[in-house]
């Protein structure tokens, strides 16, 4: 029989959480202060929006330490049962803990786990569930008192929330191959893990000890997971297979992916800046020659990475290239690759310069993130940017690596035709809102703007890999990259910043010629817009700082023959004007 004094407890903790959740979030959330215009349309948020996206008292408490998710997909009816295992760190002393989980998915029951001991379940957990939020709380018997270590493991099951396009919508993809064999997958960046498995789904905490992943499945299927495959084991009885993946790194709770399908597998090595780097291709078995093929560029992609961003951040656990019903994803040491084996995107070239039809788009885009996106993370949806960016960029780097310097030029320029410039950038913290698309192609025109504003490539390449080793394996904001650029190049770069991500307008360089000067301003733009110039001149360069005032400047003849839309728009995200 219960203990009639839990009983009790369980009730009064209860009715005490739901009415402190409810209060917690009563008040209506505002714009992101950062935003110096507000955006044309004001989102409205939900709770369960605030749930997810906060670091509420419920959340700050306790540090993720490690994942174990053991799951079985029923194919034919769609649906999964599982568990999964947190070990965690109390930073603060802590009682009730919000685990998020889609309300498709239903908790059975959760258990505290000896985590130094061979007696494995040691108590039953309560659960409270937060009707219409996708929330759960788990209400601990006795407070977890700070510095403890503890694990409890999670029983779930239920319909997982099907993807319909992924990887623009979230959720399990259940579908078949070209040969009707069953292709299973999930994609979930947009919304969060939570759409499959219960977690702490937040950015700001990737287990520090990585994630092992358990995916059974019919004996004639394979599933492939992130990292290394530990194991694979046969039921004779069921007729089912056991994959176990390990991964030893940090991760984000977005990029742990399941594929399932009749795979094809085919291996190599790199030597790179660590030493050799274990290569691994997972495709369906009739696109293997054509997968061998198409695959040849890895080398040279890891090869540009390594000599801009540093050392590949994951050595440990490999890459891999994983063939999905699905475009592509950047999911951490197991890149979603589902390109049709094209260069460019799905075999268009998105720059419209022809330079884009010379790679794979998503081999290229997905590896760029391994550097920015999974080494360095953010901590909130809003400062996504700092993903897409410098990933955007690092196909103008690879451009320039395989055609040269004007080709980059005119590849990232071809890209701001699909910049918007409806709203800024930077989107609103704590409601789990990612930013726009703006993000990835105005985001790597900023970059290549701050690169052609430096006129050092050599200081913007050390530069890239000093981010990489200060924030190894690290949760990043806007604000320390920000920071980060002005101390490194020694100048006051953060209303360049302001500009082109908590803004939606684009600097005009207005200007005249009179005689053999120029006179030159800053229009459309904050007050403080500093943006240097810098005019080539053979092996020299002129520097040029113009403001919102009217300056005067005394051009050589080198110096005229550059200052054009032409050469000028090329190199940086503006617009000019002649008067």
């Amino acid at each position: 029989m219960p203990n009639r004094y839990f009983i009790f407890h369980f009730i009064t903790i209860s009715w005490v959480l739901l009415i402190s959740i409810n209060s917690l979030f009563s008040k209506p959330i505002q714009s992101n202060k950062n935003n110096l215009e507000p955006t044309e349309h004001e989102k409205k948020y939900t709770l369960s929006d605030s749930l997810r996206g906060s670091l509420n008292r419920y959340r700050t408490w306790w540090d993720v330490q490690h994942y174990g998710i053991a799951i079985t997909p029923d194919i034919k009816n769609k649906t999964i049962i599982g568990s999964v295992e947190i070990e965690f760190n109390a930073i603060q002393t802590g009682h009730i803990m919000q685990i998020d989980l889609h309300e498709k998915l239903h908790i059975d029951s959760v258990f505290e786990v000896e985590v130094f001991s061979k007696k494995r379940i040691t108590k039953l957990i309560s659960i409270v569930f937060k009707k219409d939020t996708n929330t759960n709380f788990i209400v601990f018997q006795k407070s977890i008192l700070k510095h403890q270590q503890k694990k409890i493991r999670i029983y779930y099951h239920g319909k997982p929330q099907e993807a319909k396009n992924a990887p623009w919508d979230g959720g399990v993809i259940w579908t078949t191959d070209s040969l009707q064999q069953p292709f299973i997958s999930v994609a979930c960046q947009g919304q969060g893990a939570w759409l499959w498995y219960p977690c702490k789904d937040h950015l700001s905490d990737e287990p520090n000890k990585g994630m092992d992943i358990s995916i059974t499945t019919p004996d004639t299927l394979t599933a492939v997971s992130n990292g290394t495959l530990i194991k694979s084991s046969t039921d004779e009885n069921t007729k089912t297979t056991t994959w176990n993946w390990q991964v030893k790194n940090p991760i984000n709770n977005y990029n742990i992916n399941f594929t399932i399908g009749k795979f094809a597998h085919f291996s190599d090595t790199f030597q790179g800046e660590k030493g050799l780097l274990s290569l691994r291709y997972w495709v369906l078995h009739h696109n293997i020659e054509k997968a061998k093929q198409q695959f040849k560029i890895i080398k040279p992609i890891l090869r540009c990475f390594e000599y801009w961003f540093g050392a590949y951040p994951f050595y440990e656990d490999g890459y891999q290239i994983i063939e999905t019903p699905f475009l592509g994803m950047e999911h951490q040491s197991g890149i979603a690759y589902g390109n049709g084996y094209k260069n460019g995107y799905k075999g268009k070239d998105l720059s419209k310069t022809k330079w884009g039809l010379l790679w794979d788009f998503i081999l290229v885009h997905e590896t760029g993130h391994e550097w920015f996106g999974n080494n360095i993370s953010v901590a909130d949806r809003a400062d996504l940017w700092v993903h897409e960016a410098f990933s955007n960029y690092s196909e103008t780097l690879f451009t320039e690596y395989l055609s040269g310097h004007k080709a980059s030029n005119e590849y990232c320029f071809g890209i701001r035709n699909n910049i918007e410039n409806k709203q800024p950038i930077i989107g609103n913290y704590g409601i789990n809102e990612e930013s726009n698309g703006d993000m990835y192609y105005k985001g790597g025109n900023l970059i290549h703007t701050l690169r052609n504003a430096t006129y050092d490539d050599e200081k913007f390449r050390q530069f890239l890999r000093h981010l990489n080793k200060k924030f190894y394996h690290q949760i990043v904001t806007t604000q320390m990259i920000e920071k980060e650029f002005c101390h490194f190049y020694h100048y006051n770069f953060q209303p360049v910043f302001n500009q082109y991500l908590r803004q939606n307008k684009i600097p005009e360089l207005t200007y005249y010629f009179k005689n053999d000067e120029v006179v030159f301003r800053w229009k459309q733009c904050q007050l403080d817009f500093n943006l240097p110039i810098l005019i080539p001149e053979g092996k020299n360069h002129t520097q040029l700082f113009p403001t919102t005032k009217w300056q005067t400047h005394r051009m050589t003849t080198m110096e005229k023959k550059w200052w054009t839309e032409k050469a000028l728009e090329k190199v940086f995200y503006i617009t000019m004007k002649q008067l």
